[in-house]
């Protein structure tokens, strides 16, 4: 099973979900379970039987069980019960899913693969903060499909926390403090990054508003644009740049995207796309969008560096 959807039109607040599941035991270890699980399309390589696994040395979390060969490329093994605390019934069957984000290349143990779902990012609740807390802060969407609860993970909450150099990181070495302070708002739905992205931001010198998903991002929009209009002002005394991530329950950051560029008022406003599905190959949907700039996770200084350019270029809203 090879990545498919890669043809889903941008901006129309869809995304495709690989189903998968995991044959979990109640705490009384005896009692069998079916964990239902997804992730999105865009992050999936493929989809391969268990592999023979090489183990890894002085590996600081159990859940790496190691890494393997494919066409000549070691991808390490993660145990995604292991990760998740959960207690797996063994079987011979397990598949393992492939992914590549933040230009990474992880492979995932899971027991099966069930079906790819096309849905639409307003089926996407965010989870409460208790199933937040339980699975360690790696559920970032719920949904309810053919009356199954399906849990959206966060894997590249996974990663970074696997291999800290994935982390976001500013370079501390540019002297940020020395030019204008710029206003941002930043939608991301992650709860870990959205705090470590607005620190990292307000420490290259920006105002900071950070909101949980597209849709906040939209209805924060709407109301700057109306105290614009009010005040008779430009927007962009209020706002100067827009940085959000793609995958977000509600409205995904291309559909915001689409929805500031589609607007009279707010279109002057520049959109940096910051998320880990900024590959090549998926470039063209931002594009399409009219995204201004697409940045990969975690390279927070090309971010800034990238707003503040954007900023200049426009001689918009800058303060002192």
């Amino acid at each position: 099973m090879t990545q498919s959807n890669i043809l889903l039109e941008a901006g129309t607040n869809e995304l495709e979900i690989v189903e998968f599941h995991i044959d979990e035991l109640e705490p009384d270890g005896i009692t069998p379970y079916k964990g239902f699980y997804g992730v999105n399309v865009a992050k999936v390589l493929e989809i391969i039987r268990l592999p023979k696994v090489t183990e890894l040395p002085e590996v600081r979390d159990k859940s790496v069980l190691g890494a393997f060969n494919l066409r000549s490329q070691i991808i390490p093994l993660v145990d995604l019960a292991l990760w998740l605390g959960k207690k797996r019934e063994l079987s011979d069957s397990a598949k393992v899913i492939v992914t590549e984000f933040n230009n990474v290349t992880t492979a995932f143990m899971v027991s099966g693969v069930n079906r790819i779902h096309r849905i639409s990012w307003e089926e996407v609740d965010p989870p409460n903060a208790y199933v937040s807390a339980l699975t360690r802060n790696t559920i970032t969407g719920v949904v309810k499909l053919e009356g199954r609860i399906i849990f959206l993970l966060d894997l590249e909450r996974i990663v970074s926390a696997l291999n800290p150099r994935l982390a976001l990181h500013l370079d501390e070495a540019i002297d940020w403090q020395s030019g204008a302070r710029y206003r941002a708002l930043v939608a991301d739905d992650s709860t870990v990054i959205r705090e470590m992205l607005k620190d990292l931001l307000q420490r290259a010198n920006f105002e900071v508003e950070a909101v949980n998903n597209g849709r906040d991002a939209w209805e924060r929009l709407e109301e700057i644009k109306k105290k614009s209009l009010e005040e008779n002002l430009p927007v962009a005394n209020y706002v100067q740049c827009v940085v959000s991530d793609i995958e977000m329950p509600q409205m995904d950051g291309h559909n915001l995207c689409k929805r500031i560029k589609d607007d009279p008022v707010l279109k002057c406003l520049p959109v940096l796309l910051f998320s880990s599905l900024i590959t090549d190959k998926l470039r063209h949907k931002g594009l399409s969008v009219g995204a201004d700039e697409q940045i990969s996770k975690p390279e927070v200084t090309i971010l800034a560096q990238k707003a503040m350019a954007l900023i200049k270029a426009r001689g918009i809203g800058v303060s002192t």
